[in-house]
């Protein structure tokens, strides 16, 4: 078991973790997911002890040991067997059949041993360098984006190898399909800190959306509860009455955490401008053949019409012919026979990995972008900057200090910039991270124009493709239907079964979590206790004699003790007779919302445990409550204002009688 402790990361002004933990416990197959650039490579680097973190713990056992598989593919070895040894321990280097035993179980014949690792495809490759860790027989095994410039064969193979895996599994990649076909878990770096739930990527990033709803909601339930008790402060500071309710209101406010607003956090917002088609066919490629020598053919009398709308993906094993097909039909590479025809009006814009090389380095950003197509000016190319996360400055950086990631980006910007109708794109996923191919997918799903592209990304294909172009067993062919049609009639042949799998591999974890109950019930009852009478129509004793022989004058004059009493008692009686049921109501009022706040407390807690188990069913049945009780909060301040403002304007009169009559004496 690995348990990293409140570990942060920064670099620079750059905050990547802040008191992030996470444990990775026996069995655990676990994908770690987050925004490029948010630490996800940073944290296998600190796992494996590549670099350390700023403060906090990552404790490893002695003997555990882990197997590291890098994005980066290099060989030095002349033959497969020679490269897949030096994976092996100190103690077993020389222990040759063990390569071979897991070589071959990973589709190696005895004759590909020998040969070099050079002469392989990316799929088998990737195979190799996974053999190399795989020698090292690891309790871990950590695969940074295992899947890259890997076709779909080899993804469903490695798939399959890793479910069956027995150990423990820290996987990065953004291929969500991938990951959701592997992993028990998902750990996701959000805002400096992990948070790891049992599930597919799905579950998690709904977690992480109702967690964020909770808090914010909580946050302004808050911020309005804050203001709410200042204005009783306010309100009722001079009320002696309500001394007790003020200063209680007075210590809760000092008390009470004031929680920060969520800070935005940009996402990849795509984007593509349209420009308008009339006709009914955009591109028509007719007995479209090529090939790179005599002998074998990649491409034989291939026959294909794009129309608006179309949604073309290109699929096929690596090194069969995806991407010089879609070369021939951006125009950018000529068939040996047949032709490609564009109708006229089409604009068609065209992403190829490898073109990179076309930016210019010593151009900025922002420069790039609006050299790409006249009509834009520096507003519009800052736009497109900022939706493709050059925001600010970055938009100033030189193109010759952008990472292969960010110059890609640079390249899909470019097709923002300009009108088209035809998209065509060659693994336009790579270097993106799994926000940014949801945003992707969508802005494709909207373009008016025609799409085709190459890609392997499954998820992808699901959720975008209406037609196939389908290279399979030395064929080229056309699948009108989408990816699952094609699954359900086609299929693809599976690789070789790995002989490497130590058992069955561990089945997808389930939570368990017993749902916690509680929650204490809406706080209703109580009557609002209006009524009464207004206190009017007492007797102003003119000119009657007290019989102890001092006389009672109509302006001022001064009465005997005895009468004063009588007169007092006779006012305070009618005063509490008048105003007795405003003092009671207000009573009744401050007790109630003394009852609905502790409720509410009860009810943020609940929420929180509820949040913390991911039940949402309670969680829903939480927020109806705590909206309930808010409501019955906000009702009853307002019926209390209202009652104390009788109360105060009858007791002002009987105050103000009293006052006359005390001023009698005088």
């Amino acid at each position: 078991m690995i348990n990293i402790d409140s570990i942060s990361k920064t670099y620079g002004s750059q905050m990547l973790l802040d008191q992030a933990s996470l444990q990775i416990n026996p069995g655990e197959k676990i994908g770690l997911v987050g925004r490029n650039g948010h630490g996800k490579t940073t944290m296998l680097k600190m796992i494996t002890g590549r670099d350390e973190p700023d403060g906090g713990h990552i404790q490893i056992p002695g003997d555990y040991r882990m197997g590291y598989l890098t994005q980066h593919i290099n060989f030095t070895r002349k033959t497969v067997l020679e490269e897949c040894m030096l994976g092996l321990p100190k103690h077993e280097e020389d222990h040759y059949w063990k390569a071979e035993k897991i070589l071959a179980g990973l589709g190696f014949s005895q004759g590909d041993m020998q040969r070099s690792p050079w002469d392989f495809s990316g799929g088998y490759q990737v195979r190799l360098t996974l053999t190399k860790v795989l020698v090292s027989d690891p309790d871990l095994l950590i695969l940074d984006e295992p899947t890259n410039y890997l076709d779909i064969v080899s993804i469903r193979w490695i798939s399959g190898f890793l479910r069956a895996w027995p150990r423990e599994i820290l996987l990065v990649t953004h291929d969500r399909s991938f990951m959701d076909s592997v992993v028990t878990h998902i750990a996701g770096i959000h805002r400096h800190v992990i948070r790891k739930i049992a599930g597919n990527t799905e579950k998690y990033y709904e977690q992480i959306a109702q967690d964020e709803e909770i808090y914010e909601k909580t946050r302004l339930n808050e911020e309005k509860r804050r203001k709410e008790m200042g204005l009783f402060i306010t309100r009722f500071r001079a009320k002696a009455r309500l001394a007790g309710l003020v200063q209680s209101r007075v210590k809760a406010l000092a008390r009470m955490d004031k929680k920060e607003g969520l800070q935005k956090i940009e996402n990849l917002e795509f984007s593509f401008r349209d420009r308008d088609f009339a006709g009914k066919k955009i591109m028509e490629g007719e007995d479209v053949t090529f090939s790179y020598d005599k002998q074998h053919s990649l491409i034989q009398n291939f026959n294909i019409t794009v129309c608006p709308e179309d949604r073309i993906a290109v699929i096929g094993k690596n090194g069969k012919g995806k991407t010089t097909l879609l070369k021939i039909l951006a125009g950018s590479l000529s068939p040996d026979a047949g032709s490609v025809r564009y109708n006229p009006g089409v604009a068609k814009g065209y992403f190829e990995q490898t073109n990179i090389d076309s930016l210019n380095s010593n151009a900025t950003v922002e420069e790039e972008i609006i050299y790409s197509h006249p009509d834009l000016d520096r507003r519009q190319a800052r736009n497109i900057c900022g939706a493709m996360m050059f925001e600010g400055d970055n938009a100033l950086k030189l193109i010759s200090v952008l990472s292969g990631g960010e110059k890609s980006r640079v390249m899909l910007a470019k097709l923002l910039a300009e009108p088209l109708n035809l998209l065509m794109l060659d693994e336009p996923t790579n270097h993106l991270d799994m926000e940014s191919c949801d945003s992707l997918i969508v802005a494709m799903d909207n373009f008016k124009g025609a799409v085709v592209l190459v890609t392997h990304n499954e998820m992808l294909l699901h959720s975008l493709a209406n037609r196939l172009i389908v290279f399979k067993n030395d064929t080229i062919f056309l699948f009108e239907g989408t990816y699952q049609e094609f699954l359900e009639k086609e299929g693809w042949e599976e690789g070789p079964q790995s002989a490497v799998a130590h058992g069955s591999g561990g089945s997808v974890h389930n939570e368990g979590a017993v749902n916690g109950n509680g929650g204490g019930n809406d706080g209703n009852g109580g009557n609002d206790g209006n009524g009464g009478n207004d206190g009017n129509g007492s007797n102003d004793g003119n000119g009657s004699n007290d019989g102890s022989g001092s006389t009672v004058r109509d302006n001022r004059g001064s009465i005997s003790r005895k009468e004063m009493r009588k007169l007092r008692s006779e006012i305070v009686k009618e005063r509490s007779k008048t105003v007795g049921h405003l003092e009671r109501a207000v009573e009744k009022d401050e007790k109630f919302i003394e009852t609905c706040e502790e409720q509410m407390t009860a009810l943020n807690q609940a929420m929180q445990d509820a949040a913390e188990q991911m039940d949402g069913t309670r969680i829903a049945e939480l927020s109806r409550q705590i909206a309930r009780c808010q409501s019955e909060i906000d009702k009853r301040f307002e019926l209390l204002e209202k009652n104390m403002d009788k109360f105060d304007e009858k007791r002002a009169v009987f105050d103000s009688r009293l006052a006359e009559l005390q001023s009698l004496n005088f």
